[in-house]
């Protein structure tokens, strides 16, 4: 790691290490202004000044190192770079190459014999803001690794049902659009299901009006549905859809807070299917 980076890291980290008191502070400020709002009495130790309460009257709460994450969202268009694991098959080759063309201004190399560590470098010298890693098994790609630069986060999702374009049938012969897409989200509710959200949304430029072309995640039981569709306006009511694939369904089981080649970043969340209530609620 350069210098530079690893200065930009240690702040990071600092920055991060003052979240948690910032965020108390403010959350003890809020009880007070509801305890006055109420006409309670604010009980002694836990009191403000009147200038500091008006100060705070209109603040919102402190800004995290998630909001920083993606703070250029929107005003630049992402840069994407998609690889696989070591010695892919050629079903797992054709899926990065479809994602290539789902994914607009991403880049698909071929994985050789680069480490972790040269890819995050690579990502970092080229300004590549993602990298996503699709792993398979016994030939059948079953994971996918989407990372964030320079500072994170890294979600790992895992994949099942993936079916290829050619596979879908009725397309022989025909093109991907690479317009721009419409992004179409679905079951995201919760504060995870919008951090996973975020995650998915912003590795895709911000779509023309005009363009005909749809990417769908769809939530349902934490297991989110992928479909990529093109349409075309057969009357001023009703548009004509055909899909264009490729179709699968991932689910998040960890999120990091950091680059995919930094094992020791801390854990924001993981899943964990085998607790005593955990098929009994939904994450997402």
């Amino acid at each position: 790691m350069l210098r530079r980076q690893a200065r930009q890291r240690r702040e990071f980290l600092y920055q991060k290490s003052l979240e948690q008191k910032e965020q108390q502070i403010w959350q003890r400020k809020q009880a007070v202004k509801d305890l006055l709002a109420k006409g309670k009495q604010v009980p002694r130790g836990h009191g403000a000044g009147e200038r500091e309460m008006r100060m705070d009257a209109a603040q919102d709460a402190p800004l995290t190192h998630i909001d920083d994450e993606y703070a250029q969202a929107g005003i630049e268009d992402p840069r994407v770079l998609i690889t696989t694991s070591r010695d892919p098959s050629s079903k797992l080759q054709q899926f990065a190459k479809e994602l290539r063309l789902c994914i607009p201004n991403s880049t698909r190399i071929n994985r050789g014999n680069y480490v972790m560590s040269e890819l995050s470098d690579a990502c970092r010298a080229n300004q590549m803001t993602d990298l996503i890693v699709v792993h398979e098994h016994r030939g059948v790609p079953d994971a996918l690794m989407l990372s964030h630069f320079p500072h994170g986060p890294t979600v790992l999702f895992t994949l099942t049902g993936v079916v290829l374009r050619h596979d879908l049938g009725g397309l022989q012969g025909t093109t991907i659009s690479e317009a721009y897409p419409h992004l179409i989200f679905e079951g995201f509710g919760s504060k995870l299901g919008k951090r996973v959200q975020d995650v998915l949304k912003y590795i895709f430029p911000v779509p023309k009006d005009d363009s005909k072309r749809t990417l769908a995640f769809v939530n349902e039981g934490d297991f989110i549905s992928f479909r990529h569709h093109v349409f075309v306006k057969t009357s001023h009511k009703e548009v004509q859809l055909a899909e264009v694939g490729p179709r699968f369904e991932m689910r998040p089981y960890e999120i990091r807070n950091g680059t995919i080649e930094q094992q020791e970043a801390d854990v924001e969340w993981v899943l964990r299917p085998y607790m005593r209530t955990g098929r009994k609620r939904n994450q997402l």
